[in-house]
């Protein structure tokens, strides 16, 4: 499936699946060919992001914004054959969905404050003089 039409049906759903769908679309594009703790830590920064509201109020909302994260990056016409990653980055997100809905006190978190990742093949200017953990081929920051 495209990505431009996976991104579309969201707009169809109804609220919850469609952040789901936006969330695994996200840790599909973002980290599928990393360890399961590096996918929830990408779907924690999303989660993190949407409940600042700096972004957008939905997880939709928040993925989509312009140049934050693979969905706006990534050609609209990349194919999202891998059905067995999708499958997982489905079960990752809903995962972490629910572990988001947990009173903070009680959640699971795996980079506490991130607001940020990168890969680390790279060192954006906004990742200087921010601590950062990493997980797989990611480091995560807390920037904001």
């Amino acid at each position: 499936m495209k990505l431009s039409l996976l991104l579309w049906l969201t707009t169809l759903m109804p609220q919850p699946v469609a952040d789901q769908a936006c969330l695994a679309t996200t840790v599909y594009l973002e980290a599928r060919s990393e360890p399961t703790l590096g996918q929830l830590a990408v779907a924690e920064v999303a989660l993190r992001r949407r409940d600042r509201g700096n972004y957008g109020n939905t997880v939709c909302k928040v993925v989509t914004a312009p140049h934050q994260f693979a969905t706006t990056t990534t050609p609209g016409s990349f194919e999202i054959n891998n059905p067995n990653a999708f499958i997982k980055a489905w079960d990752v997100a809903g995962n972490s969905i629910h572990n988001w809905q947990l009173p903070p006190a009680q959640r699971h978190m795996l980079v506490p404050h991130a607001d940020h990742f990168a890969t680390t093949a790279i060192s954006p200017l906004w990742s200087h003089n921010h601590a950062s953990v990493t997980i797989g081929d990611h480091a995560f920051y807390a920037v904001n």
